[in-house]
């Protein structure tokens, strides 16, 4: 544990400095316990952006709202280590074949690739509600983590967000989205601005967009 946290380069200095600097992003408390413990299921170090979210932070809340990364679990958000089915001593017969690592509020969601999901190892990949597959966004978790925080991926979800989103997002606790009806997957829900939208938990949108895709794809919406 100890090789794990105590690092010579620690990421949060620079990950709260970005956080300090957008007025549309917040950290979600841990528990110093929580942190650590999510930390040594995940074996990695304080040094990784991924390591210092577990350790730091509950989670990120970032342009927003409107994009939740995972750290440490908090306020209805769970954490790196049970949503990816880690053990808890950090012991792994083998490498995931992915690591979820965030969600967003209409219920995409955001897995490192480990070879699983046939993108590129090590590159954040995206599943969105509109197509229902996984499609590489060119970078890594560093990447990925700063231009949430910065608010420079506002232009790839353009087309997935309505005018005045800000406020109906901002206003959501951590463990709740934005189910769209008709879903973005379909012909009449191609437009975000013409379709409804209420708040259900988080859980139950991913549950919706997994059947979804099992449906239409006949894959499990990992394959």
């Amino acid at each position: 544990m100890e090789q794990l946290v105590d690092v010579d380069d620690p990421a949060w200095p620079g990950i709260a400095r970005l956080i300090d600097d957008a007025p549309a992003a917040r950290a979600l408390e841990v528990s110093p316990e929580q942190g650590r413990t999510v930390l040594h299921a995940l074996q990695v170090t304080a040094s990784s952006y991924l390591g210092a979210l577990a350790l730091h932070t509950g989670g990120l809340l970032a342009d927003h709202g409107w994009f939740r990364l995972l750290g440490g679990g908090s306020n209805g958000l769970p954490d790196l280590a049970s949503v990816n089915a880690l053990q808890p001593d950090g012991r792994a017969s083998s490498p995931p074949p992915y690591l979820i690592v965030g969600y967003d509020v209409i219920g995409g969601r955001f897995a490192i690739d480990g070879g699983g999901l046939g993108v590129a190892t090590g590159q954040v990949c995206y599943f969105g509600p509109d197509t229902l597959t996984w499609g590489g966004m060119g970078g890594g978790h560093a990447d990925f983590v700063t231009a949430a925080i910065t608010g420079d991926l506002g232009e790839a979800f353009a087309s997935l967000r309505w005018p005045g989103w800000q406020d109906q997002v901002a206003a959501l606790p951590p463990g709740q989205g934005l189910s769209l009806y008709p879903p973005p997957f379909t012909a009449e829900g191609q437009d975000p601005a013409d379709v409804s939208r209420r708040p259900v938990p988080l859980t139950e949108l991913l549950g919706f967009y997994e059947d979804a895709a099992r449906q239409m794809n006949g894959l499990e919406p990992y394959e």
